[in-house]
């Protein structure tokens, strides 16, 4: 599918003018994240449905896990190089065979959890301002403290919070 201005306008179209709010879909993407995904496919729960898990060749039961949860399960072809990107794409393409065209999706890697409020937020802001197409949260490091792995990371995050462009 071409994604078009056209597009952008239908969807926003459906944002404003329906009565229940629009649907939210979920791509999570990973491997080997074990009780990373589960954390995170939880924090999905009653947020976003359907739920689909792309995996990228885990060997540690996070497609069992997945699938335990509820979430579509893909697997990606292990002959082809691996890349975030690839996996949300295949992900994307299958909610659009599916017919999930309308509405809105949540992109998150397997190892990060969405907090409980938003889903509701992010929705709210696209519905109210026509302007926007992309709505990011902020990410942090939940165990600053563990490493300095983590403390780098939670610094390199620590961005300033506002608008990154109009479409």
């Amino acid at each position: 599918m071409k994604f078009t201005t056209a597009n952008a306008d239908k969807a926003f179209d459906i944002l404003r003018e329906a009565d229940k709010p629009a649907m939210v879909a979920a791509i999570v993407i990973g491997r080997n994240e074990g009780e990373r995904l589960v954390a995170c496919l939880t924090s999905l729960q009653g947020q976003a449905a359907p739920i689909v898990y792309v995996d990228s060749g885990s060997t540690d039961g996070s497609i069992t896990a997945a699938s335990r949860l509820g979430a579509q399960v893909l697997q990606l072809d292990t002959s082809i190089p691996f890349t975030a990107a690839r996996a949300r794409n295949t992900g994307l393409q299958h909610l659009l065979d599916q017919g999930h065209g309308e509405g809105l999706v949540q992109f998150v890697d397997g190892d990060c959890q969405i907090e409980p409020a938003w889903i509701d937020t992010a929705r709210a802001a696209l519905a109210a301002d026509p302007q926007l197409g992309v709505v990011a949260g902020r990410r942090r490091e939940r165990f600053p403290e563990a490493s300095i792995y983590n403390r780098l990371c939670d610094t390199e995050w620590d961005t300033p919070v506002g608008h990154g462009g109009r479409r």
